[in-house]
């Protein structure tokens, strides 16, 4: 996010003479982030209704959540539907924020020429605008004459695309710094790394696949629990200085090594190739193998991999990944989709899968598609569900403060 920042410095001084003022000053500045909303099927929206509008996701800027309402009929009656209407909203609980706004409706041919309404880069006379609490909008009843729209290449593949970007006012007071010192990234991973790398003081080995590993007993100890109890606890074989890793491939237990030395992931892409389903694949079997030596954060980084790649065609054996590895996270993400897209899931290649290895996970599925419809019921599936409240109220029901 970026910085606009405005300064005022106050001194004071000592009555003495000779005496050192102290001084600060007072920095106002805009937090400002942006969110790409687009619009397919939008001669499919049209008709729904004047005050109806659909709803991007929320985004936040500046600790708040916000989003952006496009009403395809417009949002006063008495315009009789000539009108789109755009509008940005407070998403979350507030009270006075300000902010500056920017609306751009893309021009989609090569010509480029944006309809753009913005607050940044002039001057306004009452200063930001004001929201006064959750629900409250800032935006134009009449965007733009719906006829003209439908002929201007704004609309492209019954498309549209609209950037909005905000700018929340923010305050704060600074003191002296007398010294600073910058200070570097962190590199004790690029330092484990290199002990990795080089084998020096290594001393246990792991025979994987056929591909032969050297590591140091101290440092997988630190990092996993389950090599600290083989390792050093009572159980463990004193005469063991090489180890066989069973059930795990060798660019897996390379990748796992990588993580224990390093704390991050590797590039998956030198281990696998290009393809995405390989990566894909490796972060599968990467969460297994970090269950199995319980390494709790490479099990998350995995889980979050996974849940960029979840589809139709992959939830159903993510699913049952998920339960068996006990990835509670990337489980939520799944039953949700699925149950959201069950038809499709239901027809996929790994719905028998997940069918036969984790038939106790159909219950919680059945659960899942029950709050999602009970959700859609009451309107509130998601926040990109076509909105049903009428003209000038929020989502509570109470009126909002509107601009044209």
């Amino acid at each position: 996010m970026a910085r606009t920042p405005m300064a005022l410095q106050d001194s004071s001084g000592g009555a003495g003479a000779g005496s050192t003022p102290t001084r600060s000053r007072c920095v106002t500045e805009t937090v400002n982030g942006s969110h790409h909303f687009t619009i397919n099927g939008y001669s499919l929206a049209k008709g729904m209704g004047v005050g109806k509008y659909i709803a991007s996701d929320s985004f936040t800027v500046g600790g708040y959540q916000w989003a952006i309402y496009f009403y395809p009929d417009g949002k006063n009656a008495e315009d009789n539907s000539l009108y789109v209407s755009v509008f940005i909203a407070l998403a979350s609980e507030g009270t006075d924020v300000r902010a500056l706004f920017e609306l751009t409706l893309l021009d989609q041919s090569t010509k480029a020429k944006h309809k753009v309404h913005s607050h940044f880069d002039r001057s306004l006379e009452s200063g930001p605008y004001t929201l006064k609490y959750r629900g409250s909008m800032w935006g134009y009843k009449r965007f733009f004459r719906r006829a003209v729209l439908e002929t201007s290449d704004f609309l492209k593949n019954d498309t549209l695309a609209i950037t909005c970007t905000v700018g929340v006012v923010v305050s704060s007071t600074q003191g002296p710094k007398l010294y600073s010192i910058p200070l570097p990234e962190p590199d004790l991973g690029t330092h484990f790394g290199s002990l990795l790398d080089s084998g020096e003081g290594a001393d246990v080995t792991f025979e994987v696949d056929g591909e032969i590993y050297q590591a140091h007993k101290l440092v997988l100890a630190a990092r996993s629990p389950v090599f600290k109890a083989q390792l050093y606890g009572p159980m463990r074989d004193r005469n063991a200085g090489k180890i066989k890793i069973e059930d795990i491939e060798a660019p897996v237990f390379k990748a796992m090594l990588h993580f224990i030395y390093r704390d991050s992931l590797p590039d998956t892409h030198e281990l696998t190739g290009s393809s995405s389903s390989a990566s894909t694949l490796m972060a599968q079997h990467l969460l297994a193998a970090a269950d199995r030596y319980g390494l709790d954060r490479l099990r998350l980084l995995c889980e979050s991999k996974l849940c960029e790649d979840v589809s139709t065609d992959t939830v159903a054996t993510t699913l049952a990944l998920a339960e068996q590895h006990h990835a509670s996270q990337l489980k939520a993400v799944c039953l949700k989709y699925a149950a959201a897209n069950l038809a499709a899931v239901m027809h996929s290649d790994g719905f028998e899968y997940l069918k036969d290895s984790c038939p106790s996970l159909q219950s919680e599925l059945l659960r899942t598609v029950a709050g999602v419809d009970e959700d859609v019921g009451t309107g509130i599936r998601n926040r990109s569900v076509w909105g049903q409240h009428s003209d000038g109220t929020d989502a509570n029901g109470r009126r909002v403060r509107q601009r044209t």
